[in-house]
């Protein structure tokens, strides 16, 4: 395993994030203890979790990866040895179920962290994020903004991350950063931390061959203010191991068992993930390895956060790791994207 430091923290960190939201729906609790086994023997050390895992959000199944985590980690015993992170749940989700109203108040932070360290049976969150913004803006696959005129949000960043500030010197967080963020609200905390707020540091987002958006405008960011970045899907739901492609994927894979999740397969999308998998096999990769391949090879990137639901995939993901594609390849892999860039934001 290779390891690098969060940026602003003295977070010792693999490049390689452990994905966890398919435990307690995909993935029942005995294979969520076995995935953890396995990648800690592999020297992952960095968990990513949620309060609204698993996905799909179901009231029934909300806060069971936690669960099953906190579990874990009362059994192994070797919570110092790890680097935790979990998210609150902003708005607009049609997730109530979790907590009316679903904001980041003061009141509706110290819900989401008490419970989360409940469930995790620890006493403070490495990395405390904020899942998608309380603002309308574009995120989950809107490549657009559009302003809404009859929103109703006033600019809160100041008062926010006083509030998550407090939490952290009452040692039950050890750092914040953001998820499904865009540039203007990476560059709102960094105004509000040059005046001697809290300073994020992480953007957790969506990134894969066919959804490089944040190299437009956030990548500047994350590079000029030091931010890490953690990216989430590196294979788009499954979609970039090939899986779909050819036909070998199962009927309990991610897309075959929830329909509403479309975002890889519009004809742009799978048109791209067919040409990337024909570079891969012109150079004997596996299309999997060559996915994530790529994004550890990007600067900015602190590291990608992989997911399984069997402990194959896990293994074949984490071998990614001692995979470096040639100029040759990542040359093959920018014409493909200047014809067909980012199907799939």
């Amino acid at each position: 395993m290779k390891y690098t430091i969060l940026p602003n923290t003295d977070l010792k960190i693999s490049k390689l994030c452990l994905g966890t939201m398919t435990w307690g729906q995909q993935n029942t609790e005995a294979e969520a203890h076995e995935q953890l086994d396995f990648a800690i023997e592999k020297g992952i050390n960095f968990i990513d979790c949620a309060e609204m895992y698993p996905v799909p959000a179901n009231p029934k199944t909300q806060g069971r990866t936690e669960t099953y985590i906190g579990n874990w980690l009362a059994k192994k015993k070797n919570r110092e040895d790890l680097i935790i992170t979990s998210k609150i749940a902003g708005p607009s989700r049609n997730m109530d179920h979790i907590r009316k109203p679903l904001d980041f108040s003061k009141k509706s932070l110290e819900d989401a962290l008490h419970k989360s360290l409940k469930r995790l049976q620890t006493e403070y969150i490495d990395l405390f994020q904020l899942h998608w913004p309380e603002r309308n803006t574009n995120y989950f696959g809107q490549l657009d903004y559009t302003r809404k005129e009859d929103e109703v949000w006033k600019d809160n960043f100041s008062e926010l991350l006083a509030d998550l500030e407090d939490f952290v010197k009452a040692g039950k967080i050890r750092h914040i950063g953001l998820s499904n963020e865009t540039p203007f609200g990476a560059m709102r905390c960094m105004e509000e931390s040059r005046k001697g707020k809290l300073k994020i540091v992480s953007v957790q987002n969506p990134y894969n061959l066919v959804n490089r958006k944040d190299e437009i405008g956030l990548s500047e960011i994350l590079q000029r203010e030091n931010i890490g970045y953690l990216a989430y899907s590196p294979l788009g739901f499954g979609t970039l191991t090939g899986k779909y492609l050819n036909g070998i994927a199962n009927e309990n894979s991610r897309i075959n068992q929830f329909k509403q999740y479309t975002r890889y397969s519009s004809k742009p999308a799978l048109e791209a993930t067919q040409q990337y998998y024909e570079i891969a096999k012109k150079h004997n990769l596996n299309f999997a390895q060559m996915s994530l391949a790529f994004i550890l090879q990007k600067k900015f990137v602190t590291a990608p956060i992989i997911g399984a639901t069997s402990i194959t995939q896990l293994s074949e993901n984490i071998e990614s790791i001692n995979i470096s594609l040639s100029k040759e390849i990542l040359k093959e892999i920018d014409m493909i994207h200047s014809q067909i860039p980012n199907p799939a934001p």
